[in-house]
């Protein structure tokens, strides 16, 4: 055990800092804690309850682990230097954010990761579909187009394009805005929520879209690449990320086993044959197991009955959802009516005004 390790182990409290994609936060923790105790309280700060989708990552060399919670915090290879830093993001994508993302916290965790990711181009997005969701980003965060608010240059320090999307074209930073504002003034009527929503819509739907891309060999020698993500198991080409070679659904793959580097992927159907591949790094080959297992028993819950506790969420979410929708009517409601009152009122001005030119030119007349 290394000093920093002894020293640690001795003192009565470790800090934390939470690094989540809006805003960072502190925690003091005792040593004794363990992965969940961590967890559980960074989700009750967050006010999430959809708690299975994240989990807490760190880095370590030259790749990222997750932090386990049945471990101890202290016991892991978590970084050495207070406060320790792990980033909360989601772990598991949903197969449709629409039917199974219930709280708006968990959805605009969502948000903000696959904006980032695709911005980042670490999910590969067409130039027509890029500034469709720059719209509905924008829509998130300004709220109804207003073209007297919403003048030209307000998105110059807006980050909502890939720099490869805008590299193709040879177009001015004036002239992408003016696109995506024609598509945001589309939009109108939409809550913020509404807005991320519609974005993990398309998102999703994006060939890259929740997969989690390791490289690895096959028994051959040939390198490769698999992706995990909701729906299964995904061999690539190195150079091509988009289209997979073969792909393996939870639903017909039978067992995966893992033993001495090395993964067998056996297919329900016992005719099909066995895939072997092996990762060289026993930090990615315990990433590629949690991921496997973490995604497949997703899989199985989505295909059974929600517990007590989702059936409970999704109703008052129904019932929130309900509430916000009427006090919207209302709103537009009563900003109509004030509409019609200031037009009136302004009717009556124009009107009075007409009078008095007529009575003035009346009695000049006289």
């Amino acid at each position: 055990m290394g000093f920093n390790s002894l020293m640690r182990k001795q003192a009565r409290n470790f800090n934390v800092r939470i690094c989540t994609m809006e805003s960072d936060m502190e925690f003091s923790c005792e040593v004794k804690w363990k992965g969940k105790d961590l967890f559980d309280l960074v989700c009750r700060a967050l006010g999430l309850r959809e708690t299975w989708f994240f989990g807490l990552q760190y880095n370590i060399k030259d790749t990222v682990a997750w932090l386990k919670m049945e471990k101890r915090v202290l016991d892991q290879e978590v970084p050495k230097e207070e406060p320790i830093t792990f980033h909360f993001l989601a772990k598991f994508y949903p197969e449709n954010a629409e039917e199974e993302l219930v709280q708006d916290i968990t959805q605009h965790l969502f948000f903000l990761q696959v904006k980032r990711k695709i911005l980042e181009e670490e999910i590969h997005c067409p130039p027509e579909a890029s500034v469709l969701l720059a719209s509905y980003a924008v829509h998130a965060k300004y709220g109804d187009y207003d073209p007297n608010v919403h003048k030209p240059g307000f998105l110059a320090e807006e980050e909502l394009l890939p720099k490869r999307v805008i590299n193709l074209y040879q177009m001015t930073a004036e002239m992408w805005e003016e696109r995506i504002t024609a598509c945001y003034a589309e939009h109108r009527g939409r809550t913020r929520d509404e807005a991320e929503m519609e974005y993990l819509k398309i998102a999703q739907d994006l060939d890259m879209y929740g997969v989690n891309y390791f490289l690895i060999r096959n028994k051959k020698g040939t390198d490769l690449l698999l992706g995990v993500d909701a729906l299964g198991l995904h061999i690539y080409e190195p150079d091509n990320r988009l289209t997979p070679k073969c792909s393996f659904p939870w639903n017909e793959i039978r067992n995966i086993s893992y033993s001495d580097k090395e993964f067998t992927i056996k297919p329900l159907d016992k005719k099909t044959n066995v895939f072997k591949f092996n990762s060289s790094r026993l930090r990615v080959n315990k990433l590629i197991l949690q991921l496997c297992i973490g995604n497949h028993d997703l899989f199985i819950r989505r295909r059974r009955v929600d517990s007590l506790e989702v059936q409970q969420m999704k109703a008052q979410a129904r019932e929130e959802r309900a509430r916000k929708q009427v006090e919207r009517q209302r709103l537009q409601r009563e900003k109509q009516l004030r509409e019609e009152a200031e037009r009136a009122r302004d009717e009556l001005e124009r009107r009075l005004i007409q009078l008095q030119d007529e009575a003035h030119m009346a009695n000049e007349a006289l």
